[in-house]
């Protein structure tokens, strides 16, 4: 299995069904901090519960249709990304996030964004990369900024949300030749590596 290194300590990877035990320990750390933010079905409660988030995700990694990577700190799952969904056809993709407390203020969540984003844009040939996030998510709104993305607009009560009422929902997205052109600002730069090697193959999401 592939891990691609995002600092010295920590690793991105994929998260997988065999894993449902550590991701459920990991979510039992996490769950009160990222409750509010991600879809309710995402946070299991139990096992059987984390299987069925994990089979979801490897039933689309089978259908070429999304993908989801593991954070591990210092050999401990702290958070991911995934392509929530992903469309070759269309050339369109929408990455997500979410990150346990005690991970954050450490670029993780930026450095692995990056290294999906890379892989969809230049492997996959995907032109448009979105990232959907509630509208009072300042700390996904600002992957989002620190991503390059630009904020397209804000869908006005999209959904109802826990309370009974009804929640905004904002949409970002970078284009392939703006993502392109940020990647090579900071290869002239030297801010970060040049990472292509997600350990996936042309054709489907390992």
């Amino acid at each position: 299995m592939f891990a691609l290194p995002l600092t010295d300590s920590a690793v991105l990877r994929p998260l997988e069904l065999w894993q449902a035990e550590e991701f459920l320990a990991h979510l039992d750390r996490a769950r009160e901090h990222i409750a509010p933010w991600v879809s309710p079905a995402f946070v299991a409660r139990d096992l059987a519960e984390a299987r069925r988030v994990l089979q979801a995700y490897a039933d689309k990694r089978a259908q070429d249709s999304g993908g989801i990577w593991g954070i591990w700190s210092d050999g401990v799952l702290v958070g991911g990304v995934m392509l929530v969904s992903f469309d070759t056809t269309l050339g369109v993709c929408e990455a997500g996030c979410w990150l346990e407390p005690a991970a954050q203020g450490r670029g993780l969540i930026t450095r692995a964004t990056e290294r999906i984003i890379d892989w969809a844009v230049e492997q996959r040939g995907i032109v448009r990369v979105e990232w959907r996030t509630k509208a009072d998510n300042i700390r996904s709104i600002a992957v989002a900024q620190r991503l390059g993305m630009s904020h397209d607009g804000t869908l006005r009560q999209a959904r109802p949300d826990a309370t009974g009422g009804r929640l905004d929902l904002e949409i970002w997205s970078v284009l392939a030749d703006e993502w392109r052109a940020r990647s090579a600002a900071q290869r002239d730069g030297d801010q970060f590596p040049t990472t292509l090697r997600l350990g996936l193959s042309q054709t489907s999401i390992k």
